[in-house]
């Protein structure tokens, strides 16, 4: 029987996504069927839906693209997080008008690619009568039940890359430099990078810092003869007692928009050492580009096994990496609690015996 399914990518884009989208149309081509894209999220299924018949021809070539040929949206009347990551309930009256456009569409099957906002609302979308599966995807690498994310491994490529350059002008100035880096309330980004990429000192959110830790280990640089220092800090980083750092005023329909504790952070240790002290904000640009290799594969392994749990009529499921396979987990159990940085786990273990500072107000007693 030829079918007829759907693929649209919410959230943010990220490296990746079009090879997702092109293994979901060569597995779907081998079983001889139809895939339409959505365009902008779940907003693409309401009336007017905006659709784009995706085939062998107009995916050719997407594979080292970055961002989605489909566009993503992390607003809108479909958005399920609202504030500092608190999950919002869908009006079933809103779902129930975009799986009306799915039957009129003739579309059986929806492939949901995103991260916890996104799958938060493929669980809603299965939990009222459709057939769903999922991808995660999402740059932090904070979805429970799978072992990694694309885009994850493309944005610690993109913030390594800046650490390398920071660090030759850092050393040639005598200077400190902060680097900014997306991780609203997990760290994975700012952690592996900054190991990867030589950091002095890293800030995430799961460890509250103390100024005083950071300055101290500026200090104790100096004293070796270590003129420059490299400070990493996620933009979800926040000082013991204090709360995050927010550009603009909250709204009611979308999260709140972190950032400025690189500068914050910047300030602050001028004050205290004296040093002259830069700050580069990243931002976007982890975002943008094409994906690394190991992404490549990952999200074209993930494309393919969501076509494959439609055929198995194994819907409400999310496709997984579960080294060396990829399998089906339920998609509640990827969402409502975000997977965050261990902080006596074996990647913050190997940060501090690296002597890297965390900031941690532990090591003011050492």
């Amino acid at each position: 029987m030829t079918r007829r399914i759907a693929i649209l990518t919410g959230g943010g884009d990220c490296p990746g996504l079009n090879a997702a989208i092109r293994g979901v149309v060569k597995a779907s081509h081998g079983l001889g069927w139809d895939v339409v894209g959505i365009r902008c999220g779940f907003e693409g299924l309401l009336s007017p839906c905006d659709l784009l018949p995706l085939n062998l021809e107009n995916t050719s070539g997407i594979l080292t693209q970055g961002g989605t040929i489909l566009g993503a949206a992390s607003s809108g009347r479909f958005s399920a997080k609202t504030g500092h990551g608190q999950a919002g309930q869908i009006p079933p009256e809103l779902i129930a008008e975009a799986q009306s456009s799915m039957e009129h569409l003739g579309i059986s099957a929806l492939i949901a690619a995103g991260g916890d906002g996104t799958l938060t609302i493929a669980q809603q979308f299965f939990e009222q009568g459709t057939s769903v599966v999922a991808i995660p995807k999402t740059i932090d690498n904070d979805l429970q039940a799978t072992v990694i994310t694309f885009g994850f491994d493309s944005a610690v490529a993109c913030a390594t890359d800046a650490l390398d350059r920071l660090h030759s002008t850092a050393a040639s100035h005598g200077r400190v430099f902060v680097l900014e880096l997306m991780g609203r309330y997990a760290g994975w980004i700012a952690v592996h990078a900054g190991i990867a990429g030589g950091a002095d000192v890293i800030l995430i959110p799961e460890i509250p810092f103390r100024y005083e830790a950071v300055a101290r280990a500026i200090e104790r640089r100096e004293a070796a003869g270590r003129k420059f220092t490299l400070v990493v800090v996620a933009e979800g980083a926040r000082e013991e007692g204090g709360d995050f750092a927010v550009k603009g005023p909250m709204r009611a329909d979308k999260e709140a928009q972190l950032g400025g504790i690189g500068d914050q952070v910047a300030a602050e240790i001028k004050k205290r050492t004296g040093k002259e002290t830069r700050c580069v904000v990243l931002g976007h640009l982890q975002r943008g580009g094409g994906p690394t290799t190991f992404d490549r594969l990952l999200a074209t392994r993930y494309g393919v096994a969501a076509v494959q749990m439609i055929a198995g009529g194994q819907f409400g499921m999310m496709a997984a990496l579960r080294p060396p396979d990829i399998v089906p987990v339920p998609i509640k159990e990827a969402i409502g609690k975000i997977r965050t940085v261990p902080p006596e786990g074996n990647v913050v273990s190997t940060a501090r015996a690296l002597g890297i500072s965390l900031g941690a107000a532990s090591e003011l007693a050492s």
